[in-house]
């Protein structure tokens, strides 16, 4: 199934605002419209570095530009597409703060 991504705004945004990361979201974005997924599991073989979280939460982990950057997404299967909500971006340092704070589960920026 194709994703529909939600917020891209949000990418293109901070990729804006940090401009060492434009090449890796680019990239990833390229990626991503070419994607097509019928599990969680499939989200690994269109990008090696990601972590699909527990605890039911449905999120999934990008790591981006050699694992400076890291985006936590949401993930819904549908019927005709998968909805991949982008819910925090930040560097390593920042997501370490979040993970530290167990926030990955619930965090929600955009």
């Amino acid at each position: 199934m194709k994703i529909h991504l939600i917020k891209k705004q949000s990418i293109l945004l901070f990729a804006r605002q940090h401009a060492r990361s434009r090449v890796s979201f680019a990239e990833w974005l390229e990626k991503l419209k070419y994607a097509d997924w019928e599990i969680p599991g499939d989200i690994k073989k269109t990008f090696a570095h990601v972590d699909l979280l527990g605890k039911g939460s449905q999120r999934v982990v990008f790591d981006l530009g050699g694992n400076e950057f890291r985006m936590i997404c949401q993930y819904s299967f549908g019927e005709k597409y998968i909805h991949l909500f982008v819910c925090w971006i930040g560097t390593h340092a920042d997501y370490m703060k979040v993970c530290n704070e167990n926030r990955q589960y619930t965090i929600n920026s955009y």
